[in-house]
């Protein structure tokens, strides 16, 4: 019995998947992915595929099937109302009512390394890692929440292999799910290339969650939510063989430098660091007069990005030059943007304090941040 496995209680007709294998005896079930419960091993049995194939779903997983193909479709359109964007498409099944429009056609997926999140049920996705390359990849996994990173999983990936489940996440708390951290070093035994190690942090955004969705994807051979991990080809690291030479003698005599030299790239010059002015402005007209005349004029959506960048960008700039306090100015309009500069500062760990700045000018148009 495995992770992902679809299971059936013995003492009931209730049906889930394995989550978590807790110890040997006991696991845990997402039981119509409303709930996980604890199961001991010898209550519960593998649900067969060729049974489902033969005799189809029992009424009572129809009926789950649908009651939580709603809940994605709901939750989904939380966070993306959440998120000021429009309700993407669920990737659930089919409830009934009039047929959805076919999802576009994407291009066929380059070769690269992929996390790719797979549906096992409606509402209940798994993490893997996709390796669609020639070579072999040591990788991490680990999960950042609220600021704090855990290392969870450690492996080998041969070529054109895929990792086994690394997590599984409920659609229902999309808002909380943490940020996957995954390191990559590419390797090929008897290669005459070492690769420098590459680390990927992935943020999930309702608005480009659902666009990810891949009708099939490369060695899983499936549907999935697919995000590449290796934008740009792994980069090459020059190893000089004069040095190796010099160094092996070094250790074998006893005067080991502990790794072989390598020729370090030469460095690019540092860009001096400006710190941000006082105050801020991110209306659209003071950011980019340009993008306020565009015709077309921009969505909201893209306008939220722009400012929320800009912001990012100055309060870092403020941060690493030791600026005491910035004003935001955004303006009373929706609240919109407030909100969201107002949940992004709560969630800093280098934010003393922030509140409504010179009222009687701005009224709530404006944000004091104090930093520490």
């Amino acid at each position: 019995m495995n992770v992902g496995d679809r299971v059936r209680l013995l003492t009931g007709r209730e049906e889930g998947i394995v989550t978590r294998l807790l110890d040997n005896e006991l696991v845990e079930v997402a039981i119509d992915n409303d709930f996980t419960i604890p199961v001991l091993r010898r209550e519960i049995v593998v649900v067969a595929a060729e049974e489902t194939k033969t005799f189809g779903l029992s009424a009572s997983a129809v009926a789950a099937e649908k009651k939580m193909a709603a809940n994605g479709a709901v939750q989904a359109a939380k966070a993306a109302k959440a998120a000021g964007t429009p309700t993407p498409a669920a990737p659930a099944k089919k409830a009934e009512g009039p047929e959805a429009p076919p999802a576009p056609k994407a291009a066929p997926v380059q070769k690269g390394l992929y996390l790719a999140l797979t549906h096992q049920s409606p509402e209940l996705l798994a993490l893997h890692i996709i390796n669609h390359t020639e070579r072999d990849v040591l990788f991490t996994y680990g999960e950042e929440l609220q600021g704090k990173y855990r290392a969870l999983y450690a492996d080998k990936l041969k070529a054109k292999s895929v990792s086994a489940p690394l997590g599984h996440w409920h659609l229902k708390d999309f808002d909380k799910w943490p940020a996957p951290v995954i390191q990559l070093l590419p390797h090929l035994l008897n290669d005459s290339t070492a690769y420098e190690l590459l680390t990927k942090r992935v943020q999930f955004k309702a608005n480009s969650f659902y666009t990810s969705r891949q009708a099939t994807v490369p060695v899983l051979q499936r549907e999935a939510y697919l995000f590449q991990l290796d934008e740009k080809p792994p980069v090459p690291v020059a190893v000089a063989p004069e040095k190796l030479a010099e160094t092996l003698q070094q250790q074998l005599s006893g005067n080991a430098p502990a790794k072989p030299a390598a020729v370090a790239p030469v460095p690019e010059p540092a860009k001096a660091l400006v710190a941000p002015p006082h105050e801020v402005d991110l209306h659209l007209e003071a950011l980019d007069p340009e993008a306020a005349k565009a015709e077309p004029p921009l969505s909201n959506t893209a306008i939220l990005k722009l400012q929320l960048e800009a912001f990012e960008d100055t309060l870092s700039r403020a941060l690493a030059t030791n600026m005491h306090e910035i004003i935001y100015i955004h303006g009373s309009g929706n609240g919109t943007l407030r909100k969201e500069l107002h949940k992004l500062l709560s969630r800093n760990k280098d934010i003393k304090f922030f509140e409504d700045s010179q009222k009687e000018k701005f009224g709530y148009g404006a944000t004091l941040v104090r930093l520490k």
